[in-house]
């Protein structure tokens, strides 16, 4: 599903190179490699936004909720068919969840039914741009007019998508990203990143990071401890500039799955406008653990995002859902198959997925 040390073995020089630098230069954390590597993010971006290097994603939702002023009482709009880090950063800053359906063609949170979901406690409304593909945050936005609600993008998995030319992350209030190793930019770590075209919220979301200080140790404002250290800063200011290029082969692989496998083998729709990334290739199959038992003998690895919608994880029984609720979620989530892809992978291994995938689905 996933080999980092491809890309490592060609640039490895390099890297290794940037980590020796940073141990012999005495300056750990928030040193200048972070201070490079926000501005080069912030520059990929290309909107006149700013960024703040934070040490995962989980705490860039985290440093971005409290910006936005979301804590105990409030609510916020998510959808289940994500991965947990996005419900449990809702829940380290006091505030509810509130689950929305997804569109059955995209996968992405239904905004028909957003409407539904809006109470006089909604605080903010976290859009996931699940598998690389982007939620329209320009129609959300018409749904929300006139309230004072938080757009915050989720970007784990949408490094280097766009919606009509503006790239996913610069669309909202603010966003968060995650530099995990398996994302289309991975660190060698954990690593995040909040960004935001709102100057007040950049300055908020700085501080909070560091216990709310400013350039002294004095806490203007409550914060928590979530830095990025000098070593993952380097690693992806070593990647970064292989970012579009690694992109444009997801893409192409991407094009390929498309062109190979049997037209019956049901994928999600991109919409008009959309430049989709393609952290995740992801097709939908009824009967999906059949499929991917009978590929993995084969000696293809296949993954499942996600095996189980949070609303009905045992952990998040106290919200009060149960099976029904939302019955787009809890449809995919036993009929999602996440095919290898990834900087790296050739065509040939692509086609033999194809050839072995449509094998068994036509035999099935």
């Amino acid at each position: 599903m996933f080999d980092y040390l491809k890309q490592y073995n060609q640039i490895k020089h390099e890297i290794i190179s940037e980590i020796e630098k940073v141990l012999e230069s005495g300056q750990l954390i928030l040193g200048d490699n972070v201070k490079l590597f926000e501005s080069k993010f912030s520059n990929f971006l290309g909107a006149q936004g700013k960024s703040v290097g934070v040490n995962s994603g989980t705490d860039a939702l985290v440093v971005a909720l409290m910006a936005c002023g979301v804590g105990r009482g409030d609510e916020v709009i998510t959808t289940s068919n994500t991965a947990v880090p996005t419900v449990s950063a809702i829940r380290m800053v006091g505030a509810t969840p509130v689950f929305c359906d997804v569109d059955e063609s995209t996968a992405l949170m239904d905004l028909e039914q957003v409407q539904i979901c809006l109470s006089i406690k909604t605080k903010a409304i976290i859009p996931v741009h699940l598998f690389g593909n982007v939620v329209d945050i320009n129609y959300l936005k018409n749904i929300i007019l006139g309230k004072d609600i938080a757009i915050i993008e989720d970007c784990a998995q949408a490094h280097g998508a766009s919606l009509n030319g503006e790239m996913a992350g610069t669309l909202g209030d603010a966003s968060a990203f995650s530099f995990y190793p398996t994302k289309n930019l991975g660190a060698f770590g954990d690593a995040g990143l909040c960004y935001s075209t709102n100057q007040h919220l950049y300055n908020k979301m700085r501080k909070i990071r560091m216990y709310g200080f400013n350039n002294e140790p004095y806490a203007e404002i409550e914060g928590i401890n979530s830095r990025m250290d000098e070593v993952q800063a380097a690693i992806l200011n070593v990647k970064l500039p292989y970012l579009e290029s690694s992109i444009k082969q997801r893409r192409s692989l991407a094009d390929y799955y498309n062109k190979l496998l049997d037209p019956r083998i049901e994928r999600f729709s991109v919409k008009t406008g959309v430049k989709h990334a393609y952290h995740l290739f992801v097709i939908r199959l009824h009967n999906r653990d059949y499929i991917k038992h009978t590929l993995a003998e084969q000696g293809i690895l296949t993954g499942i995002h996600y095996p189980c919608p949070i609303h009905l994880m045992r952990g998040y029984k106290f919200l009060g859902y149960k099976q029904g609720d939302l019955p787009v979620t809890e449809s995919l989530s036993t009929e999602l198959l996440s095919l290898p892809i990834y900087p790296g992978l050739s065509k040939n291994s692509v086609k033999q997925v194809c050839d072995a995938l449509n094998s068994i689905f036509n035999i099935r």
